[in-house]
C-alpha cells in the first residue's frame, strides 16, 4: 500500500466518522408575506354578502361571509362589523326596473340559485361599480372598508383515462413495471370566488382578485357538499388574508450541528 494510498483511506474514514458525529436537527422558520392592500386608514371591516349561486346544497353567501369574518376576528387588525349578511343578489333586483327584472330573472323554482355559472353572474356584477350604493352603505356603518364580491360554488365531473403503474413478478421471481391506462369517472366541486373591496368613505372599488379551486373524487364516493366547501376554502384563505394584513408562512428549516 503507498503512502498516498494510505492518505487517502485514513481521510475517508476521518470523513465517515465526522458524518456520524454530526447531528441534525430542525429549527421552525417564520417566512412574512406582505399585505397586498395598505388598509391603515381602516379601523373597521363589513363583511357585507356576495353574489353567490351555483349549488343549491350549500349557501356560498351565508357560509363565506360567516368563515370570513371569523378568520379577519383572529387574523387581522381590523374590528369586524356583525350585521345581517345581505344577499347582493336580492339587492340588484331590488334596484332594477320592475319589466327590466322580470325580462332578465324568469320565473324558477324558488329553491333553484338566480345565478348558476359565470354567465349569470355577468348580470349582476355591475353593482360593484355603483359607488353612490356603496358609499351610502359605508355612512351607514361609519364608513370601514367593505369587502364583497362573487361565489360560485359548482358540482363537477370529470372522466377519462388515468395513468397507474403496476408491478408484476414472473415465474422466476423478476419482478418488473408497466404503465396501465383506465377509465375513471370522477365528481366533485368547484369553488370560484372574487374578492371585492371597496373603500366604505367614497364607495369606490379598492382592489379585487378571483381564485378558483376545485376537488374530485371517485364517482362512487358520497362526500357532503359543505365539507368540500370547507375543504376548497381552506386552499383559499391565506391568499385572501394576505390582502388584508401581513401573514406568517411557517416551515421549518434544518441545520447540521
Amino acid at each position: 500500500m503507498t503512502a498516498r494510498t494510505a492518505a487517502g483511506i485514513a481521510s475517508l474514514a476521518l470523513a465517515l466518522g465526522t458524518l456520524g458525529c454530526m447531528g441534525f436537527y430542525e429549527i421552525p422558520i417564520e417566512t412574512p408575506i406582505q399585505a397586498k392592500l395598505d388598509v391603515t386608514a381602516f379601523q373597521r371591516v363589513l363583511i357585507v354578502g356576495f353574489l353567490a349561486g351555483g349549488s343549491k346544497s350549500v349557501d356560498p353567501n351565508a357560509e363565506t361571509a360567516r368563515l370570513l369574518r371569523s378568520q379577519l376576528r383572529t387574523k387581522s387588525g381590523l374590528k369586524v362589523i356583525d350585521a345581517d349578511v345581505r344577499s347582493m343578489v336580492d339587492e340588484v333586483d331590488k334596484r332594477r326596473p320592475p319589466v327590466a327584472s322580470a325580462a332578465a330573472t324568469p320565473a324558477q323554482p324558488t329553491d333553484e340559485p338566480k345565478i348558476k355559472d359565470e354567465k349569470d353572474l355577468q348580470r349582476y356584477e355591475s353593482i360593484f361599480a355603483d359607488v353612490d350604493y356603496w358609499k351610502k352603505l359605508g355612512e351607514e356603518y361609519q364608513q370601514p372598508l367593505i369587502v364583497t364580491g362573487s361565489v360560485l360554488f359548482q358540482e363537477i365531473s370529470r372522466s377519462g383515462s388515468k395513468s397507474s403503474v403496476q408491478e408484476s413478478v414472473d415465474e422466476s421471481g423478476r419482478r418488473s413495471t408497466q404503465e396501465v391506462r383506465t377509465f375513471v369517472e370522477q365528481k366533485g366541486f368547484a369553488l370560484v370566488p372574487k374578492f371585492v373591496f371597496i373603500d366604505g368613505r367614497t364607495g369606490v372599488q379598492l382592489y379585487a382578485e378571483a381564485f378558483r379551486e376545485e376537488v374530485l373524487y371517485p364517482s362512487t364516493q358520497n362526500t357532503p357538499a359543505l365539507s368540500s366547501y370547507f375543504e376548497l376554502m381552506d386552499k383559499l384563505l391565506p391568499g385572501f388574508l394576505t390582502t388584508l394584513s401581513t401573514q406568517k408562512i411557517k416551515g421549518t428549516r434544518i441545520l447540521i450541528k
